[in-house]
């Protein structure tokens, strides 16, 4: 079993060096690249103005983060959930920037840059000069971005964990024999309780042929009694 963590930042800026802070953070436990029930959210007081340019981007207010924990406050738990495995994150190098000058500021050490994994650049990899934001990858994928009014820092992270499962093909790896369904062999995915089990049941010209095939080896295991 592999376990990695995939995490978000909102923030005031996009400059940590100049001042700007976290002011949301979230995070989402993969166990063998796949989404499982457990995650760690929440606001934090960036003990300054969110400016209204980027509260038009995220929707998050001062007022939003008034008397919320700051990050030292959190910063144990946080680091206790993020574990010692990898990182994911769309545009990795901007969210641990981020955390790292957080962590600094309260005499912590850095996230390693070996742990980084970012889904950008997966992204970039395989669909080379096409854009490649977390709207688009959602849009290529058929994943409903209905409630992405605003950046959100947790609702990114459960987007992404899908963005993710499709880039590294961790569906493939779900994929499990089911029960039969009226007679016919049947297919199912299920990860992790990520996604409701698809049945996928055969036509009966595919049984046709898987038949026609089966007729032209000896002895197939397919056809014993189980």
């Amino acid at each position: 079993m592999t376990r990695a963590v995939l995490f978000d930042t909102e923030t005031t800026g996009l400059d940590p060096l100049a001042g700007d802070r976290v002011i949301e953070i979230a995070a989402i436990e993969l166990v063998n690249d796949l989404p499982t029930e457990r995650w760690f959210h929440t606001l934090l007081d960036p003990e300054r103005d969110i400016p209204e340019d980027v509260v038009r981007v995220h929707g998050i207010t001062n007022a939003a983060v008034a008397g919320k924990p700051r990050f030292a406050e959190i910063a144990d738990a946080l680091l206790e959930f993020l574990g010692d495995g990898k990182l994911i994150a769309h545009n990795a190098p901007f969210d641990f920037g981020f955390v790292n000058a957080e962590l600094a500021r309260i005499g912590r050490p850095s996230l390693e840059a070996a742990r980084m994994i970012d889904s950008l650049a997966l992204a970039r990899a395989r669909f080379p000069g096409m854009p490649n934001s977390l709207d688009a990858l959602c849009r290529r994928y058929g994943i409903d971005l209905s409630a992405r009014t605003t950046h959100n820092a947790l609702l990114d992270c459960k987007l992404l964990a899908q963005v993710y499962v499709e880039l590294t093909g961790g569906r493939q790896r779900g994929l499990t024999l089911g029960a039969a369904t009226r007679g016919r062999p049947a297919v199912s995915y299920a990860p992790a309780g990520a996604r409701t089990p698809r049945v996928i049941v055969p036509s009966a010209a595919e049984l046709a042929a898987h038949e026609a095939f089966l007729d032209r080896l000896k002895a197939p295991i397919w056809r014993e009694e189980g």
